[in-house]
C-alpha cells in the first residue's frame, strides 16, 4: 500500500502567449488609479483640516479673575435703609487685562462701589434691572482696563452673587 505523503502529483504549466504585456499594463493602470485616488482623498483631508484650523482657530482660555470681598453697600429707598450684597467675577481671554485689573483694584472697586450704591430697591427688583447694572458694572471696568492697557480686553463680568435687604 503506498503512502499518501509519498504520491507527487504533476501540475501541468500552460504557457500563455501574449497576455503577458497586456496584463502589465492593466496592473500599472491599477496602481496608477490606486495612487491617483489616494492622493487625491490625502490632499483633500488636508486641505479641509488646514481650511477648519484656519476658521476655528484655537481661542486663548478663558480667565475668570473673582472680585474678592463681594461688595457690600447701603442705599436709600423711600423711609428706610436698604443694603446690597454683590458678588463679581471678571472674564477676559488676555493674561495682560487680568494683570491690569489685579493692578488697578482699588480704582475698579471704587467705581463699583459708587455704582452700586447709585441704585434704587426697585431699579433692581426685576431681572431687567440687574441685567442693566451688569452691563454698567462692566463698562466700568472695560474703562478702566483700557485706561490701563490701551484696550478695553474685558468680554464679560458676572454676579456670582446677589443679595438685597
Amino acid at each position: 500500500m503506498a503512502s499518501a505523503d509519498n504520491v507527487q502529483e504533476e501540475v501541468p504549466v500552460v504557457a500563455k502567449k501574449g497576455g503577458g504585456r497586456t496584463m502589465m499594463v492593466i496592473g500599472v493602470l491599477v496602481l496608477l488609479l490606486l495612487g491617483g485616488g489616494a492622493y487625491a482623498l490625502t490632499a483633500r483631508s488636508h486641505a479641509t483640516k488646514a481650511g477648519a484650523e484656519t476658521v476655528n482657530a484655537p481661542k486663548a482660555p478663558e480667565l475668570f479673575l473673582p472680585l474678592d470681598p463681594a461688595f457690600v453697600v447701603n442705599f436709600q429707598d423711600q423711609d428706610s435703609t436698604r443694603y446690597l450684597q454683590v458678588g463679581v467675577t471678571v472674564m477676559t481671554h488676555d493674561p495682560a487685562a487680568v494683570q491690569a485689573m489685579k493692578d488697578s483694584d482699588p480704582v475698579i472697586r471704587n467705581a463699583l462701589v459708587m455704582l452700586f450704591s447709585g441704585q434704587t430697591y426697585a431699579g433692581l427688583s426685576d431681572t431687567a434691572g440687574k441685567v442693566k447694572l451688569q452691563a454698567k458694572a462692566l463698562d466700568a471696568v472695560r474703562k478702566i482696563v483700557a485706561d490701563k492697557t490701551g484696550k478695553p480686553d474685558v468680554d464679560a463680568l458676572y454676579f456670582t452673587s446677589f443679595v438685597m435687604q
